[in-house]
């Protein structure tokens, strides 16, 4: 009990070979959640931007647009 055998070890590197192996699928998926990330962001900017539209007057909104 206690000491790892051949089939632990055996485990082990085939989960760490299909975590880190390959095409790097962890900064992938780092890169992924970056991505929505940032759209994330850049939505929240929009919504922004209208509700500052709504807050100005008729006059300002049609000579902003001109």
């Amino acid at each position: 009990m206690g000491a790892f055998s051949i089939w632990h070890i055996l485990a082990i590197v085939i989960v760490a070979a299909l975590l880190f192996g390959g095409r790097g699928k962890i900064s992938g998926l780092m890169g992924d959640t970056a991505k929505g990330i940032r759209a994330f962001r850049d939505g929240l900017k929009g919504e922004d931007e209208t509700a500052e539209d709504k807050k100005l007057p008729k006059d300002e909104t049609d000579s902003k647009r001109a």
